[in-house]
């Protein structure tokens, strides 16, 4: 039997993007006289990053208030602790197995390498030292420094 197409109801992103991208090469192509709806749009999205920045800062205070309100119904508190105990720990331990040993093995198998990176240890030490520790780019000089002299990694691929 031949399958036929249904009418799927819906939003057409591809044919919605595809608009905005010919929209603005048109615009582009204007020259000054697109500038005026080139600058709306501008603003638009400006507009709209501060609603979507107002929302992610008072989000959390609704989720809050949300979650607080069904731990107060909640007759056994201990028995939400333990359960969350156990599940913080069995998530844990599932991201250890799986990052410090299947992880591993599976990249020993395929290029028989020492998938521990033993060459790293003083980046590792900064990373965890430094107050700058939060921005990569106080770590990544020192850790490109190590693969490349440590580990022998080509100067291309760091």
């Amino acid at each position: 039997q031949v399958p036929v197409g249904t009418d799927i109801r819906g939003m057409n992103i591809l044919g919605l993007v595809l608009f905005a991208l010919v929209l603005g090469v048109a615009l582009k192509k204007l020259g000054p006289e697109g500038e005026d709806l080139i600058r709306f749009f501008n603003s638009f999205n400006e507009a709209t990053m501060v609603l979507v920045t107002w929302i992610m800062w008072y989000v959390p205070i609704g989720i809050m208030f949300l979650v607080g309100s069904k731990i107060v119904e909640m007759e056994d508190i201990v028995l939400l602790v333990t359960s969350l105990g156990k599940y913080i720990f069995a998530s844990i331990l599932g991201h250890v197995i799986h990052g410090g040993i299947i992880l591993p093995l599976i990249y020993f198998a395929a290029t028989r390498q020492n998938p521990y990176l033993i060459g790293i240890q003083n980046t590792l030490v900064l990373c965890f030292i430094s107050p700058c520790s939060v921005s990569s780019s106080a770590t990544l000089p020192s850790m490109i420094k190590c693969i490349e002299e440590n580990n022998g990694v080509d100067k291309r691929i760091s």
